[in-house]
């Protein structure tokens, strides 16, 4: 924990004014309402974590040992004395992980171990030495710029990433040793010095801020409220966990000696009024060092970053934007939530509301837009579309960039989730039906969980939640088809008969009445599809009458299926464009208003003008909706 006394931050702080007793009240009810919430978990589960870590040092060391074997069998000295070690970055690193967070989880090893020996021993050794049964959803992915292999252990999440510190030929064995040294980045590539840079960014933040318990409270009310607000993913064109954490950080500097509710309360002020694209720092930027050639974030000479929007710096060497996918409709939304903020924390500050006002949720799909584009990434199997959804969803902002750009379009919000749905099908034509947005054949979660996917995958991920549930093992059962009020249908189960335990007469070859096996109708096999729908919400300038979108759609598409990963056979992409009234169901919670078609309501003719008359025409041309045409 930093010098309460000390000057942190670019700039004196705005006051030191020690907190009243009403300050300290109210940082006691956010407090009570983050708990009431749910963002904390207990400490059998945090332990749970640490537990999960330590298994993870013991078989990075196994790992490093082995790499080492491998690369100089008959060295003694380097096999004995090889080590790696494990650090977190993050949110469990700042301290404010809840319930079911992941950990994001960094292997640091020395200069001899390669990126090929971590996908070629690692995953191995995890099921190797873990308890039977621990690792699930093993997953390396060598291709992405940040290798990282993703599993979970004993049903927590971990992404672990991976770094061989070049300039070391073997880790100190020292338990406080650590990566702040800037040294550590000499040799690194880009994608290294990235991964090595979570933890550094993360550890510094800390060391910024005046008072960590302050800070990780504020944060976690002010990622609790992003998330309810539809602004916290930064894929999806808004600030990350990262930035959000730097913002409350500056604050905190700007309020040394302030309260949690307090930094809450300012935050909201301080972020609505900031003279963007003036950059947030949490220190100077260190610029005329020779130590990497990763650049280092400077409007001045590198044009990109004169063109960051929201500018918010990391404080670690090589300091970089960590915003810099906000667009021009992202940060309008983010200036509009962030009134929302200050009007709602003035009057709580005032007593006047309680906190759990300022966490309602989002009203994207109830109350947010008549019109909607939907992105459908889909696949044939559950591996083509995990690879498939996730590119096409690290390029919807550019989709939504060439939308800001069409005069019609006054504002293009993505939401920032995808949903995930599984479709058993029989035909190829029900396939496209399934590809262009029709949810006929959507199979329930609860139906997944029970009967298992087509491939017998235990788990089906629901990004809207971003976490992934056990599949758990039911009693048998046989489809059936249930017919809901939208006429949407899908596949519920019904139990099968028990049973019947009573004495019967064996079957013999006599049995005239016995079912022969030729008669037994073959069961059509099903198709099962993946999906994840995409949802951006369209405003348009006052007065648009129809607004043709065909060559952005098309100009995205062709983007996308240009890529070396898509697969015609496994995969697909479609845009379509959605009322508010023709959202699906599944994107409304329980309790929620969906948006009903609206009635239209016969004028009154003026006497003596036929219904086909020049007023009727005026009318109706005043009434109707804007055309929209996504697709040729």
């Amino acid at each position: 924990m930093s010098n309460p006394e000390q000057t942190l931050g670019v700039t004196p702080p705005i006051s030191t004014t020690l907190p009243t007793d009403a300050e300290k009240r109210q940082t006691e009810a956010l407090l009570k309402e983050l708990r009431a919430q749910g963002t904390f978990e207990s400490q059998a589960e945090t332990d749970k974590r640490w537990a999960v870590l330590a298994d993870l040092q013991r078989i990075t060391d196994e790992f490093v040992k082995r790499a080492a074997q491998e690369k100089e069998p008959h060295n003694a000295i380097l096999i004995r004395d090889a080590r790696g070690r494990i650090f977190t970055y993050g949110s469990f690193r700042l301290g404010v992980y809840g319930p079911g967070s992941d950990i994001d989880t960094l292997v640091v090893v020395p200069k001899y171990v390669t990126v090929k020996q971590y996908f070629d021993i690692f995953p191995n050794l995890l099921v190797e030495m873990a308890p039977p049964g621990a690792i699930t959803d093993l997953t390396p992915v060598p291709e992405a710029f940040v290798p990282i292999i993703k599993f979970e252990y004993s049903g927590i999440s971990i992404d672990l990433i991976f770094c061989s510190i070049q300039s070391l030929r073997q880790l100190p064995d020292d338990k406080d040793w650590n990566l702040n040294s800037n040294n550590l980045l000499r040799g690194l590539s880009e994608n290294e010095v990235r991964s090595l840079n979570g933890t550094r960014v993360t550890d510094e933040i800390l060391a910024l801020v005046p008072e960590e318990k302050t800070f990780k409270l504020a944060l976690r009310a002010i990622k609790l409220w992003a998330q309810r607000r539809a602004i916290y993913a930064n894929i999806m064109g808004y600030p990350g966990g990262v930035a959000w954490a730097m913002l409350v950080a500056r604050v905190c500097q700007l309020y040394p000696k302030a309260t949690s509710a307090v930094i809450v309360r300012k935050f909201f002020t301080i972020m609505l009024n900031w003279p963007w694209p003036l950059p947030v720092l949490l220190k100077n930027i260190e610029y005329n060092q020779s130590i990497t050639r990763v650049a280092v974030w400077n409007p001045k000479i590198y044009p990109s970053d004169r063109n960051h929007k929201m500018p918010i710096i990391t404080p670690s060497y090589p300091s970089m934007c960590a915003t810099h996918n906000v667009g021009r409709s992202s940060m309008a939304v983010i200036q509009q939530e962030l009134e929302r903020g200050v009007q709602i924390s003035e009057e709580i500050m005032l007593g006047k509301r309680p906190w759990k006002d300022l966490f309602e949720k989002h009203t994207f799909f109830t109350n947010g837009f008549k019109f909607y584009l939907t992105v459908i990434s889909s696949g044939r199997t559950k591996e083509a579309q995990n690879t498939w959804s996730g590119f096409v969803e690290s390029r919807v902002r550019v989709l939504v960039q060439k939308l800001e750009l069409h005069p019609s379009i006054a504002l293009a919000r993505p939401f920032n989730k995808g949903y995930d749905r599984v479709h058993r099908c029989k035909t190829d034509a029900q396939v496209e039906e399934i590809q262009t947005g029709n949810l006929t054949y959507m199979v329930k979660p609860t139906d997944i969980a029970a009967n298992g996917s087509a491939k017998n995958d235990s788990k089906v991920e629901v990004k809207a939640e971003i976490k992934t549930e056990d599949g758990v093992a039911r009693e048998p059962t046989v489809p059936a088809v249930k017919e809901e009020p939208n006429d949407v249908v899908h596949l519920g189960t019904v139990p099968l008969k028990p049973e019947d335990n009573s004495v019967k007469p064996e079957a013999n070859d006599y049995d005239e009445d016995k079912v022969k096996l030729e008669d037994i109708p073959e069961k059509e096999p099903e198709l099962e599809i993946y999906t994840t729908n995409h949802y951006i919400g369209l405003q348009l300038v006052e007065g648009a009458k129809s607004l043709d979108l065909s060559r952005e759609v098309d100009d995205f598409k062709a983007m996308c299926t240009s890529n070396d990963i898509f697969k015609a056979e496994l995969m697909g992409l479609t845009i379509q464009h959605v009322r508010n009234f023709d959202l699906p169901d599944d994107v409304f919670e329980p309790g929620e208003t969906k948006p009903v078609r609206p009635v239209k309501k016969k004028k009154r003719m003026a006497e003596g003008e036929h219904a086909n008359g020049p007023m009727a025409k005026r009318q109706q041309m005043a009434t109707a909706p804007p055309t929209i045409k996504s697709e040729h």
